[in-house]
């Protein structure tokens, strides 16, 4: 009698174990915050106000289903697998076969390399400028720069994925405070200007609905944060077993609350004290949000704070965006040497995957391309592929996703989805 009693009291305690918030779920909702909230949203408040107030006040209403209902697919997809410890790239060839698994690896891959990329360049940039304009000195030739900045991002690297979840959960709270803060002070700054945009139709001629076409896939590449959700769903899986999956909603939901209200509060906060036509100065001159503001008040607490929230911004969205790199590098390479009955030791290939990373962002953050913002949208359907519409298709395809069936929210992530892509489409031809 008291063996059962001490097994039904122990059942009940794992249970209320698994219902509570572990400090762990916090590291996590923050490392997801982390990795969504980066650079792409400092040039948010000028892609979507530009387009006026009425399409900015639909997409916050859309924000949150955008973002939840994608995540929550992916996470659960990555969860689908009948072993645990498999990533994305291991469930993909387990429910959809080899060649479908290495063509769905490589896209994974090019949908997360070039943004990486696009990072190395942008905090050599930000660095290389707030040395120079804000601190009045000579910067370092940017092959030197871009390699110190590069190895000390790496640095956080070799510490592993805990290291790296942990450094964007504690990168969270002085960019969340100094966001909010500057939303703060614009306050007194709004003005009426704004409101003239609360039309059908803006300046241009274009309808809200093609406003709202052309915004989704900002708003998709804004709040993305795919690349850390296969290690997230690995880890959950690890520590909650079977009930990790309503573990990694909540967490996703709580997450997804916080990137919306604080985003949208700054981006709304700017785009009020703001023109129209200061927003389309700041689009022509293709600088962040920050430094046109920095500009236009001429204020300058915004003209220091700028950079460093940039450097923190660019910093957390680059370790973020370097797990979901190295998990789609790695899974090339195994797939490769399987085919060829090879195989290689996991700490071997993450060190072959560091050094690789390391070369291939300093060469680029060296090199400075202009053409970031091509990779950048070419990069943009890949990431829809593979967020909005393979877990759909999963849910129809593979047994263990067919319990997700039947929701409208599947279909909404489709129709997202398809937007997304068309939208990106129709910028590069027109």
């Amino acid at each position: 009698m008291k063996t059962t009693q001490t097994g039904t009291l122990t059942a009940a305690a794992e249970t209320r174990a698994d219902r509570g918030w572990r400090k762990s779920d916090t590291t996590w909702m923050l490392g997801l915050y982390g990795t969504a909230i980066g650079a792409g949203v400092l040039f948010l408040p000028i892609n979507a106000g530009v387009g006026g107030l009425l399409p900015l006040i639909i997409m916050a209403i859309l924000a949150f289903p955008l973002t939840y209902f994608s995540h929550r697919a992916l996470t659960r997809f990555v969860l689908s697998g009948k072993h645990a410890g498999e990533d994305i790239t291991d469930v993909v060839e387990e429910h959809f076969g080899a060649g479908a698994g290495k063509v769905i690896t490589l896209l994974y891959f090019f949908a997360i390399f070039p943004i990486l990329l696009m990072y190395s360049v942008a905090i050599t940039n930000t660095v290389e400028s707030f040395i120079e304009h804000q601190l009045g000195l000579v910067s370092p030739p940017r092959v030197l720069l871009s390699l110190i900045l590069i190895i000390g991002l790496m640095t956080v690297v070799r510490f592993g994925e805990q290291m790296i979840v942990k450094a964007m959960s504690i990168l969270v709270f002085p960019f969340v405070a100094v966001l909010m803060l500057l939303a703060v002070y614009l306050i007194p700054h709004w003005h009426g200007a704004a409101l003239q945009t609360l039309s059908w139709h803006h300046e241009g001629g274009n309808s809200l609905w093609m406003t709202l076409w052309l915004a989704i896939p900002v708003m998709v590449f804004s709040f993305n944060h795919s690349p850390i959700i296969s290690s997230f769903a690995v880890a959950k899986r690890a520590e909650y077993g079977d009930k990790a999956e309503r573990k990694c909603s909540r967490i996703l939901a709580c997450s997804h609350l916080m990137m919306v209200a604080t985003v949208m509060f700054f981006v709304f906060s700017c785009v009020l004290s703001l023109s129209p036509e200061d927003l389309a100065a700041a689009k022509a001159q293709n600088i962040s949000i920050l430094s046109y503001l920095a500009n236009h008040f001429n204020v300058p607490v915004i003209a220091w704070l700028g950079p460093v929230i940039a450097i923190v911004a660019i910093t957390k969205s680059f370790l973020g965006h370097y797990l979901g790199a190295r998990e789609g590098f790695n899974g090339l390479v195994n797939k490769t040497l399987q085919s060829r009955g090879k195989t290689v030791a996991p700490a071997r290939l993450n060190r072959i995957t560091a050094l690789f990373m390391l070369l291939s962002t300093w060469l680029v953050a060296s090199w400075n391309p202009s053409i970031l913002d091509m990779i950048e949208t070419l990069g943009g359907p890949v990431i829809a592929v593979i967020l909005f519409l393979m877990p759909m298709y999963a849910i129809h395809k593979v047994p263990a996703m067919r319990k997700y069936s039947g929701h409208i929210s599947n279909l909404f992530v489709v129709l997202t989805g398809l937007v997304a892509i068309s939208a990106i489409f129709y910028s590069l031809f027109n």
